[in-house]
């Protein structure tokens, strides 16, 4: 049996006896979450549940992973956004204050483990060396900007039984695929020791869940599957930089909507609401598992379009054109099913508005 099942299966047996612990633990320190008009579960339930996650993780972790500079950076930087969560979860921290740990967190594992992004091969020729030179000292915001922005975008879609947990096991398998393919066995171990803490973990957290993972996880999850597109995609073709982002299509496509939203709506970018994909998915009439399934669905969708792309990612004409069609067509489904679910509201739908003029117009002809 390979390595990387052994740490797979190991930390999910690990998440599914610490996950009760976690539960009861939160219970005692007062880390529930209540009710109210933004959220869509009807009782009191016990939050930080990302802490069986990352003590899954932390002991296969060990056991498995290989010891790198890199992969030790990101565990202690992974480590620091957790206790930020937990603090969260616990005391309600303000943005400003849970934004500096997150910052604390990236710096640790970008400044002195240095995990930067590395080479991008551009698909006419030449590249872009960010190790050298002035770009040298881009590499590092670019980086801590990426970083911030997925564990953000992950905590964001938080919102319904399995959601956050599920979105992220999809992706960190598509990253372990990816990485398998690429012969990356150091980040495919990492991928399959996070998964297993993911799925065991889910056990507890589909709906009707009994646990919530908290910022503890939805942070730590967030924080750990930015670092390991960076990981996986360091020295990489252009079409393969774009990757990561197709990998996570789901979180980065709900979180930039949601700025959308809130700009057009002259509302602070980090004001909650009621609006984002899970929330439109559930206005249409989906029930609570079938939301969940849903988005399940699309995030297999961009992690087999991400998959596709790394098997065509040889530096051919025929490679590169089919890359460029095949993310030419995802965005248009993107933003086709964002006008269909209203993710930006119901009255700003250009292209559904633009066919439906069309398609009056003509039957007035016709008649």
């Amino acid at each position: 049996m390979p390595i990387y099942l052994y740490g797979f299966i190991t930390s999910l047996i690990i998440a599914l006896i610490a996950t009760p612990y976690a539960k009861k633990l939160a219970v005692k320190v007062g880390a529930v979450d209540t009710p109210d008009h933004r959220k869509v579960h009807t009782r009191v339930m016990p939050r930080m549940g990302g802490l069986a996650i990352y003590i899954a993780f932390a002991v296969a972790f060990f056991a498995f992973v290989p010891q790198t500079r890199e992969m030790l950076g990101v565990f202690l930087g992974g480590t620091i956004v957790m206790l930020v969560g937990m603090i969260d979860d616990k005391l309600q921290l303000s943005p400003k204050w849970k934004l500096l740990g997150q910052l604390v967190a990236t710096a640790v594992v970008v400044i002195p483990f240095g995990l930067k992004v590395g080479i991008v091969e551009l698909p006419f020729g030449g590249s872009i060396d960010f190790s050298k030179g002035w770009l040298a000292l881009l590499a590092i915001p670019i980086t801590m900007i990426w970083i911030i922005g997925v564990t953000n975008a992950v905590n964001l879609i938080d919102g319904l039984d399995g959601l956050s947990a599920g979105v992220s096991g999809i992706a960190t398998a598509t990253m372990a695929v990816m990485a398998i393919i690429m012969a990356d066995f150091n980040v495919a171990i990492y991928c399959f020791v996070l998964l297993g803490a993911i799925v065991g973990f889910l056990f507890f957290n589909f709906h009707p869940a009994r646990i919530f993972m908290g910022d503890t996880g939805s942070l730590f999850l967030g924080f750990n599957l930015a670092a390991l597109s960076i990981m996986g995609f360091k020295q990489a073709l252009f079409v393969s930089f774009i990757i990561p982002i197709v990998v996570l299509g789901v979180p980065l496509w709900d979180t930039f909507f949601a700025i959308v939203r809130r700009i057009i709506n002259k509302k602070p970018i980090s004001s909650p609401d009621k609006g984002h994909l899970h929330h439109c998915l559930l206005n249409m009439g989906l029930s609570h598992r079938a939301t969940v399934i849903t988005i399940y669905g699309m995030s297999i969708f961009f992690g087999a379009t991400a998959i596709l792309l790394t098997k065509v990612v040889p530096n051919t004409k025929a490679a590169l054109w089919t890359s460029i069609i095949t993310l030419a067509v995802l965005l248009f489904i993107i933003h086709m099913a964002t006008e269909v679910v209203g993710l930006v509201g119901r009255r700003h739908r250009p292209l559904i508005n633009a066919y439906r003029r069309l398609r009056l117009k003509y039957v007035r002809r016709s008649s």
